[in-house]
């Protein structure tokens, strides 16, 4: 499941795919989810790991909420690798991607007008397709 999906028609992509409980069944773990982060470019074509803990889909979702043009928003960071998107004024986003130990790309798209309430929605899909288990 998509939790953020940025596309244009040039072929620029950066794609963070929700692919299940990085622990499933251990109570440690079970909360944290694994990702693929996908990017693509005509000078980059690659595939990093994201951990996401609850508190990072809290902290994705209050970001989304004070997002505008000149601000920047990030997801990751703490633990490895980081993806930052900024939005420009005039609606292009900059997007980077940075895994310490294997790669480091900015690229720039011009998403649809309504994809801040589109990540939203997929940012609840992953809620409840994987909802908190550990209280």
């Amino acid at each position: 499941m998509d939790l953020i999906h940025l596309a244009d028609q040039e072929g620029n992509r950066c794609i963070v795919r929700v692919t299940g409980r990085s622990q499933p069944g251990v109570l440690s773990g079970d909360d944290i989810l694994h990702a693929d982060v996908l990017v693509s470019a005509s000078f980059v074509d690659a595939r990093l790991d994201l951990y996401l803990f609850q508190r990072d889909l809290d902290s994705w979702e209050q970001e989304l909420s004070d997002l505008g043009p000149g601000r920047t928003i990030s997801i990751g960071g703490d633990r490895g690798l980081i993806l930052g998107i900024h939005v420009h004024e005039d609606g292009w986003l900059s997007i980077h991607v940075s895994d310490p130990d294997r790669l480091t790309a900015a690229l720039g798209t011009r998403p649809q007008e309504d994809w801040i309430a589109e990540h939203r929605g997929r940012l609840e899909q992953v809620r409840l397709t994987w909802p908190r288990e550990v209280i």
